[in-house]
């Protein structure tokens, strides 16, 4: 639509031009058919009468009158211009013209059909201004909402982290300083990366290993991630945390499973615009008294990127979430 508009707006004026030469020459046809001869003076005298309506009804009554009063001020242009015009016509002929009501009329058909076409011309253009705005205002409000679902997962995604680092250190686990490394890579990655409408999907992957990794250093061998990735470009771009919230969700079930080595399979591919992302892991239904405190809302992550695909990648998306014969799974096909 913005492409249509920007186009009648830079070739309006040949549109004009076109126009008029068009009138100029119908004019000409007739004449020659009629046996009138017609002198320039005279010519561009019928030429002006026929400019002073189109434009006023173009840049000022359209534009600038009250729509309630649009209709009488169209009638009063023309009426004014109509005698305007046969007065001054009347120094071209030897008896004046205004007492044959038929050429009166035709005059008058002539005005209105330019009248029209000027409308009409009105009328686009501010058909096409109005979808812009409109445009315009979606794109913003789609923009908005997006900041907000966004800002949701950034707080809930170092919300999770924190906790399992906090776990780790009240099991006084060496490891606790590397999680806090590992942890202020992460928030670097939100504060700065994350503001980003589109990163680099190799940062995206590098974020979801850094929390794969901190999530399997609180659970050891509770779980074990089997990571597949088949990429023939890892600098395409993909919108920031898109995909972080599967991956917790994957965590938050695995973890609450009783015994070991609970697989998750998480495999990325990008082949040409073609984007995959699939994980698949072992659950159970959890009761709210059941649920380790970690993950008691990491289903608003879920939520908000469901919104968030809908907003990015509107017809351009696939998403299927299935939950049966105890395992989960996630596949989602998005044309980047």
């Amino acid at each position: 639509m913005d492409k249509s508009y920007r186009r009648l707006i830079k070739y309006e004026p040949w549109l004009h031009a076109i126009f008029w030469m068009a009138t100029l020459f119908l004019q000409a046809v007739k004449f020659v058919e009629t046996g009138y001869t017609m002198g320039a003076a005279h010519c561009f005298v019928e030429l002006g009468f026929n400019l002073i309506p189109a434009y006023t009804l173009y840049f000022f009554i359209l534009p600038k009158v009250p729509k309630n009063k649009i209709a009488w001020s169209i009638i009063v242009m023309l009426t004014l211009n109509l005698i305007a015009f046969l007065y001054a016509d009347n120094f071209f002929h030897l008896k004046p013209i205004y007492k044959e009501w038929t050429v009166v009329l035709t005059i008058l058909i002539r005005h209105i059909s330019i009248c029209l076409f000027f409308f009409a011309l009105y009328s686009i253009k501010k058909l096409y201004k109005q979808q812009k705005e409109i445009e315009t205002i979606s794109t913003k409000e789609q923009q908005a909402q997006l900041r907000l679902l966004k800002g949701q997962i950034n707080p809930h995604f170092l919300f999770n982290t924190l906790n399992t680092i906090y776990a780790s250190a009240l099991e006084k686990d060496g490891k606790t300083a590397d999680l806090i490394l590992k942890l202020s890579d992460s928030f670097r990655y939100i504060l700065h990366e994350g503001q980003k409408n589109k990163v680099l999907l190799s940062s995206e992957m590098r974020l979801l290993k850094d929390y794969i990794n901190l999530q399997k250093e609180r659970l050891a061998d509770k779980v074990m991630v089997h990571w597949e990735e088949e990429i023939d470009d890892y600098d395409k771009e993909i919108p920031p945390l898109l995909l972080i919230s599967f991956i917790e969700n994957a965590f938050k079930y695995s973890s609450t499973l009783v015994g070991t080595s609970h697989l998750i399979h998480i495999k990325l591919v990008l082949d040409n615009d073609d984007f995959t992302f699939y994980c698949e892991n072992s659950f159970r239904d959890l009761t709210n008294e059941e649920m380790d405190v970690t993950w008691k809302e990491s289903g608003i992550g879920i939520q908000n990127t469901k919104k968030r695909l809908e907003l990015l990648f509107p017809n351009s998306h696939e998403l299927k979430i299935n939950a049966e014969n105890f395992r989960f799974t996630v596949d989602l096909k998005i044309k980047l």
